[in-house]
C-alpha cells in the first residue's frame, strides 16, 4: 500500500511527540532547596545580670557528620525507628549545623547581646558551646510527624565550665514531607534558641 504524503506527516509528527515526551520522562528531578526562613521576630531580651549580659563568644555549632552535608534526614517511628533516611530530591541550601549556628547567633544578639567570634574575644566573656545530638524529621504515623532538634550547650568563663543543659524540642509539621519538616525544625530550633537564652540570663554572674 502506498503511504501518502499526509499519513507520513502524520507519521512523522507522532514519533516527534513520542521523542519529547521521552525526553521530558528522562529529565532529572528537579532539586528543592530549604532553609529556616526569616526570624520570627526579636528575642525576649537577656537580664542585665545574667552571665551572658554584655558579650558572649558563640562558637561554631558541632555535631555528627551527617548533619554537616545539606542532606535531610527523616525516621518512621512507626516502622523502623533505628533507620535515619535522606529525602530523594530535597536539600538544605547550607549544612543544618551552619543553618543553627546561624540562627542561635541571630537570636541572641536580637535579645541584646553583643555576639562574638572565638578571634574576636573579649577578656572575660562568656563562651558558648553548642553540640547537637538529633536534627530531624520524625513519623510518627504515616501522616503525623515533627521536627526534632536536641542539643546540648555549654557555658565557658576563663576556660572554667559555668553550667551545662540539654535541650530538647519537638515541633509538629503542618505536612507529611520535606516542606513540613523543614518548617518544624526551624520552628524547634527557634524554640531551643529561645531557651537557651533564657538559660544564659538566669545564670549568675560570676566575678573571678
Amino acid at each position: 500500500m502506498t503511504t501518502t504524503p499526509t499519513r507520513r506527516l502524520a507519521t512523522l509528527a507522532l514519533a516527534l511527540a513520542a521523542a519529547t515526551l521521552g525526553g521530558c520522562a528522562s529529565a532529572p528531578p528537579t532539586t528543592t532547596l530549604y532553609d529556616f526562613g526569616p526570624p520570627p521576630g526579636a528575642a525576649a531580651p537577656a537580664d542585665a545580670n545574667g552571665a551572658a549580659a554584655s558579650a558572649l563568644v558563640v562558637a561554631d555549632v558541632t555535631g555528627p557528620s551527617w548533619l554537616d552535608s545539606q542532606r535531610m534526614y527523616y525516621r518512621l517511628l512507626y516502622a523502623d525507628a533505628q533507620q535515619s533516611r535522606p529525602y530523594a530530591h530535597n536539600r538544605w541550601n547550607s549544612p543544618p549545623l551552619q543553618l543553627l549556628g546561624a540562627r542561635l547567633k541571630s537570636r541572641i544578639a536580637q535579645s541584646g547581646v553583643k555576639v562574638l567570634a572565638t578571634t574576636d574575644a573579649a577578656a572575660g566573656a562568656g563562651l558558648l558551646r553548642v553540640e547537637v545530638d538529633d536534627f530531624s524529621h520524625t513519623f510518627d504515623s504515616q501522616s503525623q510527624s515533627s521536627g526534632r532538634l536536641t542539643l546540648r550547650a555549654s557555658l565557658f568563663r576563663n576556660h572554667r565550665l559555668v553550667d551545662q543543659r540539654t535541650f530538647s524540642r519537638d515541633s509538629a509539621a503542618a505536612s507529611a514531607d520535606a516542606l513540613g519538616g523543614a518548617k518544624a525544625l526551624a520552628a524547634a530550633s527557634d524554640a531551643v534558641a529561645a531557651d537557651i537564652i533564657a538559660w544564659l540570663a538566669a545564670l549568675p554572674l560570676r566575678k573571678e
